[in-house]
């Protein structure tokens, strides 16, 4: 049985890092690259012309950063993914991404093996964030705040199993993983995960990540 193979577009100023990628990332069993991209003006346009599965998406571009091509290019194709691959896992990069949609965060020092992971991750429909960024995220969005106990109420309205699904979600487990750890059906999950997204304003995995760190239901 064939698979369809995960088409990519991929997003870098720098032409020997782009050339690079395109390079090392076709080499990979069931990804195949249309088209590459210099800033983010050209990533819109490659992935309105090729809609790709997955666009790997350098932040700090010319003419349209990276962020800004990522939000424009989930609010016109919401079905194309964003694999952030960067040198920068600061605050200032790092928010700013996800909350424009991005489901995947690596840094430029990620191996091929890592890279690939987060690709079929994605393509999956989960969310990927390297070890290290997921440390950036829990460090820079705990701070002070105040710890969430069993006693404590949920925020914007969390019933105590949409806070346990999201904690799940928040470490990485696919709906299936959490329909088996929870023994419930794969729709009841799903059902949930929409609940969470519409009292947390969560648009996608990566954002609820962010909030479950946030108000600590880690």
């Amino acid at each position: 049985m064939t698979h369809t193979p995960i088409r990519l577009v991929i997003a870098d100023d720098q032409r020997v890092v782009r050339d690079g990628l395109a390079m090392l990332i076709g080499l990979l069993d069931g990804v195949e690259v249309v088209a590459t991209a210099a800033d983010g003006l050209e990533a819109i346009e490659q992935a309105v012309a090729h809609r790709p599965d997955i666009i790997v998406m350098d932040l700090r571009m010319p003419n349209l950063d990276g962020t800004q091509a990522t939000r424009r290019i989930r609010s016109e194709l919401p079905d194309t993914q964003v694999l952030v691959l960067t040198t920068y896992a600061d605050d200032d990069a790092l928010f700013p991404a996800l909350q424009a949609g991005a489901r995947g965060y690596l840094t430029k020092n990620a191996t091929a093996e890592e890279i690939e992971q987060a690709l079929l991750a994605l393509d999956r429909g989960q969310t990927h964030l390297a070890p290290e960024i997921q440390q950036r995220l829990i460090a820079a969005t705990l701070g002070d705040r105040p710890k969430v106990t069993a006693t404590s109420p949920l925020p914007d309205g969390l019933s105590p199993r949409e806070a346990e699904v999201l904690t799940l979600v928040a470490a990485g487990l696919s709906n299936l993983e959490i329909a088996r750890q929870l023994v419930l059906s794969n729709a009841t999950i799903k059902t949930h995960i929409n609940h969470i997204f519409a009292k947390t304003g969560a648009r996608d995995r990566a954002q609820a990540v962010h909030y479950a760190y946030q108000h600590r239901l880690t």
